[in-house]
């Protein structure tokens, strides 16, 4: 707006004319002295604009500054929030990793569908799925057993195949400073080391149920629904054993050696007293 030489009225100063202005600032005569006043701030309650055109226009120039005033202390407010939300979560997921308590069944074991079967491994990471039902339908599942001494167990089934036929494709521990009480979206981070993925002839040689058994129906093996289910803490140190075993490659081997002392050292198991497998497989 060219404002230069347009009439005003101050409410301390009196009537006056408009000689300088820019984005910031504008200077204006009076009958004794200039004044200079923030722009256009000052057209808010001290000055008034006499041309009913050019009020108009900066009524909406007040009206958009205005505007985004408050959209910037919406922001400011929304980050403070996400700062105070941040700091109570750091001081729960301190406090939850100062006080944990080993639970024997904080493993879990996951169904792969074929798209998982690969992203799983690429994106190092596994979805828990959503609520179906509750005040939270909807949401994701939260992981509340898996903490740093957890690992997480992939498996899938074929088309076609009895689920006698689970085969496990892999395996990865937690990231180190998860917390599945504090996991909010879902998703279950690898640890950045101990990850192993079998190829396809070491996938056909484990089979899920060679280790688990539910011990209510020993002599079923079913999996109806969910995407995951918790297991025992030795079934998955059984696996891991088993795993070196079958890793001919030396460097992959070190690395499922080094995973199975990680995991027994995480999980307070003595490897020599680990007893032999004796899943719903094994009991045929």
């Amino acid at each position: 707006m060219n404002l230069i030489n347009k009439k005003v009225t101050h409410k301390r100063f009196g009537m006056g004319s408009i000689v300088k202005h820019n984005d910031s600032r504008i200077e204006i005569h009076f009958a004794s002295e200039n004044k200079m006043f923030v722009f256009p701030d000052v057209f808010g309650k001290h000055l008034k604009l006499h041309d009913k055109s050019d009020a108009k226009s900066l009524e909406e120039i007040l009206k958009k500054k205005e505007n985004e005033r408050k959209e910037e202390e919406w922001k400011k407010e929304e980050e403070k929030k996400l700062q105070r939300k941040k700091l109570v979560l750091r001081l729960e997921h301190e406090k939850l990793m100062k006080n944990h308590k080993l639970h024997p069944e904080s493993q879990m074991v996951f169904w792969c569908d074929t798209e998982e079967q690969n992203s799983s491994f690429s994106e190092r990471k596994v979805f828990s799925g959503v609520l179906k039902s509750g005040n939270n339908k909807g949401k994701p599942n939260k992981p509340s057993r898996l903490h740093q001494n957890s690992a997480v167990l992939l498996t899938a089934i074929d088309s076609g195949m009895p689920e006698k036929d689970r085969r496990i494709l892999g395996v990865y521990m937690v990231n180190e400073d998860f917390v599945g009480k504090l996991c909010e979206d879902g998703y279950i981070p690898a640890h950045l080391k101990y990850r192993i993925q079998l190829t396809e002839q070491e996938s056909d040689q484990l089979l899920f149920w060679q280790y688990y058994i539910n011990e209510k129906f020993p002599e079923k093996m079913t999996w109806k629904t969910g995407k995951y289910r918790y297991f025992e803490n030795l079934w998955m140190a059984q696996i891991l054993l088993d795993i070196v075993s079958l890793k001919s490659d030396p460097n992959e081997r070190e690395l499922a050696q080094q995973f199975f002392k990680h995991f027994c050292k995480m999980n307070m198991i003595t490897a020599q007293e680990l007893p032999k497998p004796n899943g719903a497989l094994m009991r045929i």
